[in-house]
């Protein structure tokens, strides 16, 4: 058996909704989870040891205690820890390599301000090479509906889609293949443009969008699938568009820049807003 899912458990809320998330994922695909906690040494006057312990004994027994709920939780379900050396960024993308997910917790921040991604979740999910999900802490259950996949028909989709469809699959839902068509500036300028742009640019999109689904739907014909074409920012419109997701499903380039992985401005908006767990697939 490989590690299966790993998930970096820090103590907080959203860490355990994370660890939770993920032994339901485990469940689905028979494998197991790796708890792994990266340690960041903290000052001595901030390190909340009131019981003379050290950091490392602190995350073994954090370790142990989320191991023994999640064991709870579903029984039978092979759990392992793992306390990491490295600090947590070049950690956490290390242990990712062994397993088939990666998956962190995200804080909420509140309805109007979004989501907070923190640092070390953001440069994560721009090295990491296996699949990242970050789950937010919104109560006991998570959500049940469809999985929602953000396609750009210009950027290759069958590694986005594929994991789409495959999730899908295993939860016995459909899956909702969403392309959002920003409209250039001008078209703002005048209300009676807006129709008529609509009108040009629809088609062609629903044409190429059902191309790229059509190998999927082959492939996974008891999945329904359903392809909407939407006109407005991307990110915003994904994030709408899934608000009754079970999983929102974005890709990533693994191409790097000289400046380094870089993010785009649609995953960055889905990762801040988006209330269902979303999963961020590497891509060439």
């Amino acid at each position: 058996m490989t590690q299966g899912i790993v998930v970096g458990v820090d103590g907080t809320e959203q860490a355990h909704a994370a660890a939770e998330w993920a032994a339901d994922e485990a469940v689905l695909r028979g494998t197991g989870v790796q708890l792994v906690h990266a340690r960041e040494p903290w000052p001595e006057s901030v390190v909340p040891f009131a019981t003379g312990g050290t950091e490392e004994s602190w995350a073994e027994d954090l370790l142990a205690r989320t191991a023994e709920r999640l064991r709870g939780r579903h029984r039978g379900l092979p759990v392992s820890t793992r306390v990491l050396a490295s600090g947590p960024a070049p950690g956490l993308a290390a242990a990712a390599e062994s397993g088939e997910l990666l998956v962190l917790g995200s804080r909420a921040l509140g309805e109007v301000a979004g989501y907070l991604v923190g640092s070390v979740a953001l440069t994560v999910a721009g090295a990491v090479e296996r699949p990242l999900v970050l789950v937010r802490a919104l109560g006991d259950a998570f959500p049940s509906g469809p999985v929602t996949v953000g396609v750009d028909a210009r950027q290759p989709v069958d590694a986005v889609l594929g994991f789409a469809f495959e999730e899908a699959a295993r939860r016995g839902s459909g899956v909702h293949a969403v392309y959002a068509q920003q409209l250039p500036l001008y078209a703002t300028l005048g209300p009676e443009m807006v129709p008529d742009i609509r009108v040009a640019v629809a088609p062609e999109i629903e044409r190429a969008l059902d191309e790229a689904l059509e190998p999927w739907r082959s492939k996974y014909a008891d999945v329904p699938a359903v392809a909407r074409v939407l006109i407005g920012s991307a990110g915003q419109e994904l994030v709408s568009a899934a608000a009754d997701a079970a999983l929102v499903v974005v890709g990533r380039r693994t191409r790097r820049s000289a400046l380094g992985a870089h993010l785009g401005s649609v995953t960055h908006c889905v990762l801040h807003h988006s209330r269902a767990p979303v999963v961020l697939v590497p891509h060439d």
